[in-house]
């Protein structure tokens, strides 16, 4: 069964895919490739992202208050409607993510955030995280408000199973089509060649990794998928709004044709 409960610290750090290669080559002899990276290099996640028509959750978290929570469904892999996937609460408090989640059909889930309506339990799910979540949904009205895809490749600690690298890559984002069923596309957040890797742990880094950030010059990096997407949004938003307002001055200026 799949953990549905984490505390821990998760630490971001966005590398070239050199310095990954690299990274990699050296994590192999303190760390396990994930299971899921045993039949592929990188395998796909997919998200979607919910929050309100005014954007609280997300606006919230940019201001990086002491507490903050997203909503999310997740899928490993393109989900149809009877796949089971991830409904998730993502809460951040003094540093420490708590991460909370139930297995569901996405189908089941699609219903479940609309309605409301808690499911009828089955084997695969989480009677109290759905229970949690339908609170967020009491409080909140929320909609589907981006997917965001990426290929990550991970690794576990064979010392310590708590500890988790990922490296994830060809970030997309997108506004339409807000469904885990639909595939995967949209614009690139980051640049192709990049990676974005996080270390999570409940406790201190070990020597030996702290030595291979060093070795490697990697210092860590402040990095929201959500954030970086949504504060993107805002700046294009802004642009175009300018740029309306400076054609409306000059229209104004201009003297019909019919005054003179």
């Amino acid at each position: 069964m799949a953990i549905e409960v984490f505390n821990r610290r998760e630490n971001k750090y966005r590398v070239s895919e050199q310095v990954m290669a690299s990274l990699q080559g050296d994590l192999s002899d303190y760390m396990s490739v994930d299971s899921y990276n045993e039949e592929q290099f990188a395998y796909p996640i997919c998200n979607i992202y919910y929050d309100t028509d005014d954007n609280r959750f997300i606006s919230a978290s940019l201001s990086k208050p002491l507490y903050k929570e997203k909503l999310r469904l997740r899928s490993y892999g393109v989900a149809d409607l009877d796949s089971v996937v991830y409904l998730e609460i993502k809460k951040k408090f003094g540093g420490v993510v708590n991460k909370r989640r139930s297995g569901i059909l996405l189908g089941e889930a699609y219903e479940f955030i609309q309605s409301g309506v808690i499911p009828t339990m089955k084997p695969y799910m989480n009677e109290q995280v759905l229970r949690e979540i339908a609170y967020i949904l009491g409080r909140h009205e929320v909609k589907p408000k981006v997917c965001i895809s990426y290929e990550r490749r991970a690794f576990f600690s064979q010392a310590d199973p708590d500890l988790r690298v990922s490296f994830d890559t060809n970030i997309l984002t997108r506004r339409t089509d807000l469904r885990l069923d639909s595939g995967i596309y949209g614009k690139q957040l980051i640049q192709p060649n990049e990676w974005l890797m996080e270390i999570k742990t409940s406790k201190n880094y070990p020597l030996w990794l702290a030595r291979l950030l060093s070795k490697h010059k990697v210092y860590p990096q402040s990095f929201s998928k959500y954030g970086t997407e949504y504060a993107a949004r805002l700046s294009e938003t802004t642009r175009f709004r300018a740029i309306e307002h400076k054609q409306e001055e000059i229209t104004k200026c201009l003297i019909p044709l019919s005054a003179q």
